[in-house]
């Protein structure tokens, strides 16, 4: 009987060269986010993406859901792309470049 040997999912990727799953969604949220801010102003996806709540909007009691709006936020805020996000997107090469490779080697 052959004795049982843990492998490690690091050791793994590493022989694989493949990048971690959460890396892989951070450059699906990104190309999706690049999309959106490339539309024309009066789409719907548009005016979501750059929408901001009413004055008197309350948040419901409990905790708050986890968003794509929210989960897309938190990626462009690690790679220090939070403000100029939607400029930057308008230039596809340079977005793709920006997201693809900053989600891959963060």
């Amino acid at each position: 009987m052959v004795p049982y040997h843990h492998v490690r999912n690091d050791d793994v990727r590493w022989k694989t060269e493949q990048p971690h799953l959460s890396a892989t969604v951070q450059v699906q949220h990104l190309f999706l986010f690049g999309q959106i801010a490339r539309m024309q102003d009066v789409s719907d996806a548009k005016q979501i993406l750059t929408a901001s709540p009413l004055e008197n909007w309350r948040r419901p009691a409990g905790r708050p859901r986890t968003t794509w709006m929210k989960t897309t936020r938190q990626d462009l805020e690690s790679l220090n792309l939070s403000n100029k996000a939607i400029d930057m997107a308008q230039n596809r090469p340079l977005w793709r470049m920006m997201s693809t490779f900053g989600s891959m080697h963060s």
